[in-house]
């Protein structure tokens, strides 16, 4: 397979699963700025929103100041951003354009009706309500992989988008948990002490804190289906970097490219597969308590470092250089 043709399936597959992300993280912000709060805390939830993709910079250029209705702006609708989300719709629509004749037409139909669809919604942003929006956008992207996983041959094609998938996956879990976690710092500010009179509010907010950070990955079900009590930090980690039964979490997204990479063995492939089989042993001989005792925060940036590089590393084996695109 060319290079090109590769470098599309894999930036296509990436770019729907950044829109997707994109929708879930920002429609659990929005939801849960209509919860009752210090406005110092929803200050701070909208700019940790920014600090998760890195984009903080790229939006005081632009604006002002860090509310709600601007960062709504930039991370929907900012053609600037380049991972808002009508950025990733129209630059997957774009690289499923390039390579219609290696995906099947329901596959390219499904892209394609997304961005048509788009258009219309872009001509009522105004009277757009966010929610609604977010949930279509996630629609469309789930529509998308059902189609992929329903009519794609499981041939090349099909792995180079699987790969772009779980790559573009573990980094955004990796991320909404450490920006999440630290999140924590700022409740204990806001939230009142045990015995006060607000403690009890204060005690279901830091609840829908730790809930919202589950439904950011479609994971709030599944912790109640393992854990079935009460929300803490500790098992929303757990769940998250080790249950290989979870979809979204940094353990099963690893086990999944492993065997990806056996089917696209190369010449330059035998560091990707050493990368991989490290950073998975890594996971496979390590636990929550370990981790903790090191940091969760030092434990993602590792993680982000070493599953980034990954990412370089295949990208210099099979796709076009980015200096080159």
């Amino acid at each position: 397979m060319l290079s090109r043709t590769a470098d599309c399936l894999y930036w296509m597959a990436r770019y729907t699963e950044r829109a997707e992300n994109t929708a879930r993280m920002i429609d659990v912000n929005h939801q849960t700025s209509l919860l009752p709060q210090p406005a110092e805390f929803l200050e701070q939830s909208w700019k940790k929103l920014l600090t998760i993709s890195k984009l903080e910079e790229v939006f005081l250029r632009k604006y002002d100041v860090i509310n709600r209705e601007n960062v709504l702006d930039f991370m929907i609708y900012e053609t600037s951003n380049p991972s808002s989300i009508v950025s990733c719709l129209f630059a997957a629509r774009e690289n499923a354009r390039v390579i219609r004749s290696k995906i099947t037409s329901e596959v390219w139909e499904t892209q394609n009706t997304t961005w048509l669809e788009l258009q219309r919604i872009l001509e009522a942003r105004n009277q757009a309500d966010p929610s609604r929006l977010l949930e279509w956008v996630k629609h469309r992207c789930h529509l998308f992989r059902g189609v992929l996983y329903g009519t794609m041959l499981k041939n090349e094609a099909f792995y180079f988008i699987s790969v772009g998938t779980l790559l573009e996956r573990a980094d955004n879990t990796a991320r909404i948990l450490e920006t999440k976690y630290e999140d924590q710092d700022t409740l204990k500010v806001f939230t009142p002490k045990k015995g006060s009179e607000d403690g009890a509010d204060g005690k279901f907010f830091d609840f829908y804190h730790w809930a919202a950070l589950l439904r950011s990955v479609s994971a709030f079900e599944i912790y109640r289906q393992i854990y079935s009590d009460q929300v803490t930090p500790k098992q929303v980690a757990q769940l998250l970097i080790f249950n290989k039964q979870m979809p979204r979490s940094l353990v099963c997204c690893i086990n999944e490219l492993i065997p990806l990479m056996s089917e696209l063995k190369n010449q330059q492939s035998k560091e990707i597969e050493r990368l991989l089989g490290k950073l998975k042993a890594g996971l496979d001989y390590s636990d929550i308590d370990e981790v903790f005792e090191q940091g969760l925060e030092e434990f993602i940036e590792a993680f982000l470092e070493r599953i980034n590089h990954i990412a370089d590393e295949f990208s210099n084996a099979y796709l076009i250089p980015l200096a080159v695109a």
